[in-house]
């Protein structure tokens, strides 16, 4: 591309079913820079609802600029961002690009600004929705197709996520898949569909590479945090020819597929991807934001405690979420994402505190559990709970519920069974004594 031709798309940003009119977002690309700036409407500044739709956006009016800090890091303010494409939702993306390119080689390359306007507007994460300038939502297709499918379309969807995964997809497959992908996750496919009852969900599959029945294992961690007093989304599998579809219902919708407005927990504290960041700063944004902090941040403590017993170390800041809750406060979103991994070291990615460095065992937390509002004797009450809780995984795993089979247990006890939960078990026990 001639460093000299700028390319500049625009859209309207707007939030919920009524979208209603909130700002303009501009982006720019010129060789290898890239910006984007955002205005909020007029109309939005006097809105007696308004509220700062992204954390690094004020309620001013004029334009405000952003540019990445970094290759890791979104052109965007951190809400839009949140509605991009996640990793699989991109490979999906750029494998029909490049098939069309192909075809057309004067097509021109992908920009970030096509991404984000590549997610389907009824499965957009959150609330916030982009609309072009001749008044059509992106992304939209024509009246009469569905871009959300039924849960019984589920088994195509699955067969083209395979074949993208072995690098056999047709163009129909990648058609198919075409903004049907989410914001919520990483490289393992999945998809957005609509349930039995009309709710929105993700749809995810067992991957070519797996080792282990990873889908029926995220579904037995949800199931196993709800019993241990977490705040989770609602999770089962579907088994499609034998392979096990975890079906989760989206939280950032309410009746009728209403939509709430969502910010990842990396984007409530404006943190880039290269950055190590801890619990202790997501208490505090809670005790700044939250409609209701000290709930929250005790429900943040219970699920630490639960991270560490059942070794899920996947918990980056984009994988802890709030939803809106009304005057500009926001409320811990139910847990997701939670999986076990018994071949990893029992190391949290988020770190406790700058001080403490990740999560790596029960005394550590203990410690701490002040600064999250819960006192002394809470903290062994709740470390109580979630113990008994993932000391039953043996029994909830072979449940008809999550469907694995007893040989399938010894994949995934490492996980489960370990010194942590043995130093909880004892220092209980002395208690209990």
């Amino acid at each position: 591309m001639n460093a000299a031709a700028a390319i500049r798309q625009e859209v309207d940003v707007c939030i919920g079913q009524a979208g209603i009119h909130v700002g303009r977002l501009i982006y720019v690309q010129q060789g290898r820079r890239e910006n984007a700036t955002f205005a909020y409407a007029e109309q939005w500044l006097h809105d007696l609802d308004r509220f700062r739709v992204s954390p690094d956006l004020e309620l001013v009016a004029g334009y405000q600029s952003r540019r990445a800090p970094s290759a890791a890091d979104s052109t965007f303010h951190f809400a839009i961002a949140d509605t991009a494409p996640d990793a699989w939702g991109r490979r999906i993306i750029a494998r029909d690009h490049a098939k069309q390119r192909r075809a057309n080689p004067a097509l021109p390359l992908l920009t970030e600004m096509d991404c984000l306007l590549a997610v389907d507007d009824f499965s957009r994460v959150g609330a916030l929705r982009l609309r072009d300038d001749a008044g059509v939502y992106r992304r939209t297709v024509e009246p009469g197709r569905r871009t959300t499918p039924p849960l019984i379309e589920l088994q195509r969807m699955y067969e083209a996520s395979r074949a993208v995964e072995r690098g056999q997809e047709t163009t129909e497959d990648l058609r198919y898949l075409q903004g049907k992908g989410t914001s919520l996750g990483g490289m393992r496919p999945k998809c957005t569909v609509l349930d039995e009852n009309g709710w929105l969900a993700i749809g995810k599959f067992p991957s070519v590479n797996d080792t282990r029945s990873v889908t029926r294992g995220e579904v037995l961690a949800l199931r196993l945090a709800q019993t241990a007093g977490i705040d989770v989304a609602a999770a089962r599998v579907v088994t499609l020819d034998g392979a096990p579809v975890a079906v989760i219902r989206r939280f950032d919708r309410a009746a009728e597929n209403s939509r709430i407005p969502y910010l990842s927990a990396a984007s409530m504290l404006q943190a880039s991807r290269e950055e190590e960041r801890a619990y202790v700063e997501i208490a505090d944004a809670i005790r700044a934001h939250g409609a209701e902090p000290t709930r929250d941040t005790r429900e943040l403590w219970r699920r630490m405690v639960f991270n560490l017993l059942i070794t899920n170390v996947d918990d980056h800041l984009q994988n802890h979420g709030f939803l809106h809750a009304g005057n500009g406060f926001w409320r811990l979103a139910p847990a997701f994402d939670l999986n076990p991994f018994p071949d990893k070291v029992r190391e949290s990615k988020t770190w406790l505190s700058e001080e403490d460095g990740p999560v790596v065992d029960i005394p550590t937390l203990l410690a701490r559990s002040n600064y999250f509002s819960v006192s002394e004797d809470e903290a062994l009450t709740i470390l109580g709970e979630v113990h008994r809780a993932v000391a039953d995984w043996r029994r909830v795993a072979i449940s008809d519920e999550v469907g694995l089979r007893q040989q399938e247990l010894e994949d995934f006890a490492p996980a489960f069974e370990h010194e942590q939960m043995e130093a909880a078990k004892t220092l209980l026990d002395q208690i209990n004594r």
